[in-house]
């Protein structure tokens, strides 16, 4: 949501899933917006209607629900057919709400996204450790039962340790004899 340039975003039958990002009232300059035949699912945020240059819409064939925010630009974008497929949305252009979504209390988006990222980056990451894991056992299992490849892998880090030590030493000396060189004309 930091791309506050961007002017046409298409992410249309991509099978995205979750929630439409509660900010994405910040992208600023957006004038298309086509996220229809995905999986998303919850309610429109409120924050679309900050989309002041916004154009073309498009929400249809997901699995959205609640009432379609009002205000600025999303009045001019009356056409029904951005949101067929959502057969939880109601309100204008639509004018389907029952009186029961109208009065259910209004839950932050934030908190609603949220959830859902955390577990997303949690399993993520547990799968990055154990991918870790088993690649380091598997790697030192190899080393500790095969002779022949562990004496190999200490000769390879021994001799790109004495390179490295070697290389240093030099730029040690060649350094040394600048700063000395430098010092004695600066003498004279």
């Amino acid at each position: 949501m930091n791309l506050s340039g961007l002017q046409n975003l298409n992410l249309c039958g991509n099978k995205l899933d979750g929630h439409i990002p509660w900010d994405i009232g910040k992208l600023k300059s957006l004038e298309s917006l086509d996220l229809s035949k995905n999986d998303l699912s919850g309610s429109i945020p409120s924050s679309i209607s900050d989309l002041n240059f916004l154009s073309y819409l498009n929400l249809s064939f997901n699995h959205l629900s609640g009432r379609i925010p009002l205000g600025n630009q999303l009045q001019t974008l009356d056409d029904k057919s951005i949101y067929i497929g959502n057969d939880g949305l109601c309100g204008p252009p639509l004018n389907n709400c029952s009186k029961d979504v109208e009065e259910l209390p209004k839950v932050p988006e934030k908190v609603g996204n949220r959830g859902k990222d955390d577990s997303e980056m949690l399993w993520f990451y547990s799968g990055l450790g154990m991918g870790f894991v088993a690649g380091f056992v598997g790697v030192c299992g190899v080393l500790y039962f095969n002779d022949s490849w562990r004496y190999a892998c200490f000769q390879l880090v021994d001799r790109v340790y004495n390179k490295l030590w070697v290389t240093v030493a030099i730029k040690a000396n060649h350094l040394k004899k600048k700063l000395l060189r430098n010092k004695f004309e600066g003498n004279a």
